[in-house]
């Protein structure tokens, strides 16, 4: 099959399961031309079979912002004509799917499929001024699918639509090769580490996370690695200089290599105010790391309370912050939950497996 995937050029969860899939597509031989306005940050690297195509809005004196959305359904068209696409696999529902809608209309062979994330259908989707476009692009899409039964239920409820959505979770690879040197510059004095991962916006809850921090290190001692950016990263800062915590908490910025600071880390903190599915709360499993979460959205499909990690009340910080001190002063059980969590990453959130699944929805689409 000639596939194409349009996403984020984010280090967010559908930036990034677009970007894996495609990799894994073109590795069973598919075509696989992904479209984005800068190159995805997991797409790393020479790969055969597997081509990107950046997407930009020309600036125009009648316009007050370039049109992206007009761009990107162009584009779409343009390689889907030249490369003989039979699919469009857009990921997120606006602007990817709307566009890929305006490229079948110019090319009315292509079938169209839809992968929902989350906050384009609880945030953007739901916003009266995008609400009507959303629901028609999940009602014209040839597939539709969502990452977890929560956010499926989530969409039936909000769009009253009546229509098929599989649900098609995201994955994780088996870790590459451990760097355990770097717990000697995050955690001196053999400290534990906590970990949090995210785009730092108001429903990643960050000051919950610094604040779950601030009571665990008064019992065990403790160093906090924040990663990732964004708007909430400033006061989160400020606070921990106000606290006297600077020297305890690591900011760093957008990384490329996830894989080594989760490697080095004993705890993973995520406590959201809802999440679709919870990708970084996987990839901290995959990496034998237990995980304590808010109890919303799609994580107690991910994380199984007592057997991963601990899910609690969102905004609870004090609950947090004592199943975090039990599995830190319990060796065996912090070893046992993260060898569950292991398991229950590589086996049940599998790539091949949810790979397949893709691949049966696009035959199902073209009736092969």
């Amino acid at each position: 099959m000639r596939i194409g995937i349009s996403c984020y050029s984010t280090f967010g969860g559908s930036g990034v399961v677009a970007t894996e899939v495609g990799k894994a597509l073109a590795v069973r031989g598919h075509e696989v031309h992904i479209l984005s306005p800068s190159l995805p940050p997991r797409l790393v690297g020479f790969e055969d079979r597997l081509c990107f195509h950046e997407v930009r809005a020309s600036p125009y004196p009648l316009f007050e912002d370039a049109p992206y959305s007009i761009a990107l359904g162009s584009k779409m068209a343009d390689v889907a004509e030249h490369h003989g696409l039979d699919i469009l696999h857009a990921h997120y529902a606006i602007p990817h799917a709307m566009a890929a809608l305006l490229a079948r209309m110019a090319l009315p062979h292509l079938k169209v499929v839809t992968t929902l994330h989350g906050t384009d259908i609880t945030v953007v989707g739901s916003d009266p001024s995008y609400l009507p476009m959303v629901k028609m692009a999940i009602r014209e899409s040839d597939g539709v699918t969502a990452v977890s039964d929560y956010l499926r239920e989530e969409t039936l409820r909000t769009f009253g639509v009546d229509r098929e959505i599989d649900v098609i979770g995201n994955f994780v690879e088996p870790p590459g090769p451990e760097r355990p040197d770097c717990r000697a510059w995050l955690a001196p004095k053999a400290a534990f580490v906590l970990t949090h991962i995210s785009n730092f916006r108001p429903v990643k809850r960050v000051m919950d996370v610094i604040r779950v921090f601030e009571r665990v290190r008064t019992e065990v001692p403790a160093r906090l690695v924040m990663v990732g950016d964004g708007p909430d990263r400033v006061e989160a800062e400020a606070y921990c200089r106000d606290r006297g915590l600077a020297a305890e908490v690591r900011f760093t910025g957008k990384q490329l290599d996830i894989g080594t600071v989760l490697a080095c880390s004993d705890l993973f903190l995520l406590p959201s105010a809802t999440e679709s599915f919870g990708l970084a709360a996987l990839e901290a499993m995959g990496h034998r790391v237990p995980v304590i979460a808010s109890r919303v959205g799609g994580l107690p499909e991910v994380v199984r309370h007592g057997v991963d990690g601990y899910l609690e009340t969102m905004g609870d910080t004090e609950a947090m912050a004592q199943s975090a001190l039990r599995l830190l002063k319990d060796d065996d059980l912090r070893k046992r939950m993260g060898d569950s969590a292991r398991e229950r990453a590589l086996d049940t959130f599998a790539e091949g497996p949810i790979v397949d699944q893709y691949e049966a929805l696009y035959r199902r689409v073209l009736g092969r």
